[in-house]
């Protein structure tokens, strides 16, 4: 019976008690402050590092993609008939040097003329045939 008083007798676990007490400080600095401010400090810079990555690698890709615009010099209005074929009407302008006038050109030509058609084209120097910008 002594032995087992002396089993649950608390000076026997005052150096232990000591210890966990001491030791869960340091578990609790450890844990609590110590690797999470190692961490974050980690996936802060790992961030950084991340989003200054793929802003990078989005311009450098833009730069390799974006190419100068050859735009042409000269454009003109094509006529089609009902049928689809190319045609000629007396009296209207057919060469432009700039996009918008011809454009523009095109639209009024077609409320004049509603049963033909009208392309704009250009002939570019790559290429052998002509390009369609717009038709109506």
């Amino acid at each position: 019976m002594k032995n087992i008083l002396k089993f649950f007798d608390w000076k026997t676990y005052t150096f232990t008690a000591i210890a966990v007490i001491g030791f869960s400080n340091i578990v609790i600095q450890l844990f609590g402050e110590t690797i999470p401010s190692v961490m974050m400090t980690f996936f802060k810079s790992a961030g950084e590092v991340v989003i200054l990555g793929s802003v990078f690698l989005f311009a450098v890709a833009w730069l390799l993609k974006a190419k100068p615009h050859n735009r042409p010099k000269k454009y003109n209005v094509v006529v089609f008939d009902v049928y689809g074929k190319e045609s000629k009407i007396d009296g209207i302008r057919t060469e432009f040097k700039t996009h918008d006038v011809a454009w523009s050109f095109m639209k009024q030509y077609k409320e004049m003329y509603p049963l033909y058609n009208f392309a704009m084209v250009s002939k570019q120097q790559k290429l052998e045939k002509p390009t369609i910008f717009k038709y109506i």
